[in-house]
């Protein structure tokens, strides 16, 4: 490649890079901004600590790229939990965590209520299906332990399938970890006002109203019930081999930084040096030709 060829190269990468920069950077200040002007207008402080909060979400998400890369290499089998309550913000969490990995490596497992079938299975058996391969990094956005919350809250359970999961789970969780896997687990923990302000958000955003389901407005009305569920579960699965991490959430950002700061810290990755790839050239046919695309196939070009 001559190098006028190749300036115009890099100049091209490089204005890639920004245009990704400042789409992700939109994403954050306009989130930003629709609670600040909430709270009463934008201050100095606040954008001072949102390019704080930025720069900082982009070193960790490098390190979470040179985690990937280690897990790959070394067969690592690593799962993580979040619960919480809703709007605690787990999926914000989950959302910058994955936001640069490769979906063939770290995958969200997201499951729905259980059906008619699964109801009728071993309680873990749906978890067991998701679980990850030499390899792999599995985020649980929910998990096992909705028994120990909102079924137990909103009675989805009975007392005697309630108390067998606390008798299991800690076997359970054992036998994950005797078999290879990392289990890590994180408690988002926001406070009565915060959850408030977050479901009048949403309930005013027609951008975020699907978030707000008739579970979570229950949720609400149950606020203790919810605690107390919480405590129990403490109580019966913060046990040695797989400990509970509460992040404290009523901050969002800082929330997603410690957790993520949090969970490198937990898992022993090493840099994996990577030769450089090499393209190789194209190969070229003289009697190569390309066909026109038809035109009537080619979306309206509106922009």
């Amino acid at each position: 490649m001559n190098p006028e060829r190749l300036h115009e190269h890099f100049n091209r990468i490089r204005e890639d890079y920004i245009d990704q920069f400042d789409e992700e950077l939109e994403m954050e200040l306009g989130e930003s901004d629709e609670e600040n002007q909430a709270h009463g207008g934008l201050q100095d402080h606040s954008r001072e600590f949102r390019r704080q909060y930025f720069k900082e979400l982009y070193r960790l998400q490098v390190e979470l790229v040179k985690l990937q890369d280690w897990v790959l290499e070394s067969g690592h089998k690593l799962v993580v939990i979040f619960e919480g309550r809703d709007s605690a913000g787990k999926g914000g969490v989950i959302k910058r965590i994955t936001q640069r990995l490769n979906p063939r490596i770290c995958r969200v497992a997201a499951l729905p209520a259980p059906n008619s079938r699964e109801r009728t299975q071993w309680y873990f058996q749906r978890y067991v299906e998701q679980l990850p391969a030499a390899g792999e990094i599995l985020l649980f956005d929910r998990s096992w332990y909705n028994r120990a919350g909102v079924e137990r809250v909103m009675g989805f359970c009975s007392d005697e399938e309630y108390h067998e999961f606390f008798r299991t789970v800690p076997e359970f969780e054992k036998m994950l970890i005797r078999s290879g896997i990392q289990l890590v687990k994180y408690w988002f923990s926001i406070s009565d006002e915060e959850q408030e302000f977050r479901f009048m958000c949403r309930n005013h955003d027609p951008l975020k109203q699907w978030k707000l389901s008739p579970m979570d407005l229950e949720s609400r009305k149950r606020w203790e019930d919810y605690t107390k569920a919480k405590e129990e579960m403490f109580r019966h699965t913060h046990i040695p081999d797989a400990p509970w991490n509460v992040v404290p959430a009523d901050d969002k950002k800082k929330a997603r930084l410690n957790c993520i700061s949090h969970l490198l810290a937990q898992v022993p990755y090493q840099r994996i040096e990577r030769s450089p790839v090499e393209l190789p050239s194209r190969v070229h046919h003289d009697d190569y030709q390309r066909e026109p695309v038809p035109k009537e196939i080619i979306i309206p070009q509106i922009f």
